[in-house]
């Protein structure tokens, strides 16, 4: 039973640790491909998309598109005070628009203003 135990705590702290180790593939800008700033947020919980889970989204001049290549955990708990699915945030982003989604290639979440601030 002892072995039993560890057998499966082994196995329960092997494989959060495996579940904890995505990057995001998107640290480097490419030179060639213009950085552009948009909103960034739960296309479903804060951008009026239709979709059964909570999914990333941009907008881009006003129009909210499904975004692959950042999951929506990517910044931390997308449900937590300020995850993506309760609020809505900058960030410079570089991809292509295909099939009515937006591929990321590059993004990097800019810093909050801060309440109060100019």
């Amino acid at each position: 039973m002892k072995s039993l135990f560890t057998l499966f705590c082994f196995s329960f702290f092997t494989m959060s640790a495996i579940a904890q180790t995505t990057e995001l593939k998107t640290a480097v800008p490419d030179p060639d491909k213009i950085i552009q700033v948009v909103e960034i947020s739960c296309g479903k919980c804060k951008m009026g998309l239709t979709g059964k889970t909570c999914e990333m989204a941009v907008r881009i001049e006003g129009k909210a598109y499904y975004a692959d290549g950042a999951h929506i955990d990517s910044f931390g708990d997308a449900h937590a005070d300020n995850g993506m699915c309760n609020t809505i945030r900058k960030a410079e982003v570089q991809g292509d628009l295909v099939e009515n989604r937006f591929k990321i290639t590059y993004i990097k979440l800019l810093p909050e203003k801060k309440s109060g601030s100019k």
